[in-house]
């Protein structure tokens, strides 16, 4: 008979720290600031092309841009607790975030986050 523990793991990711209730409402917090942040990047820079437009080619490289933008903030902004060290250390080392932000967190995952920070930062450079 496999060796089964009577209590079962309550936490399913073992290399993830336990998001906090209140550490959950910061973390959604700062998503939610930072997405709507790039989303607004998104519209001025969509907006500054339209008005640039002259020819019927320039509408394609508008949808382009906007595809290819939607495409890759959807790869990034997936509010994932298994990820969400990662997440917050990628906003983090693009600017995206500020550790200010990130107050009320504990120091483990701030820990974790500026660790992830870093190494991004690094592989960038």
């Amino acid at each position: 008979m496999p060796n089964v523990s009577a209590t079962p793991s309550t936490h399913p990711y073992p290399n993830e720290p336990v998001w906090s209730k209140s550490e959950r409402v910061i973390a959604r917090r700062v998503f939610d600031a930072a997405l709507k942040r790039e989303l607004h990047e998104v519209m001025q820079k969509a907006k500054q092309k339209a008005s640039q437009i002259k020819e019927p080619a320039d509408v394609w490289e508008l949808e382009q841009y906007l595809t290819q933008r939607r495409k890759d903030i959807d790869r990034r902004y997936q509010f994932r607790y298994s990820r969400l060290t990662q997440l917050l250390g990628m906003l983090l080392s693009e600017r995206r975030i500020g550790e200010e932000e990130l107050r009320g967190l504990r120091e483990e995952k701030m820990k974790k986050i500026r660790s992830w920070a870093e190494v991004l930062s690094d592989d960038a450079a």
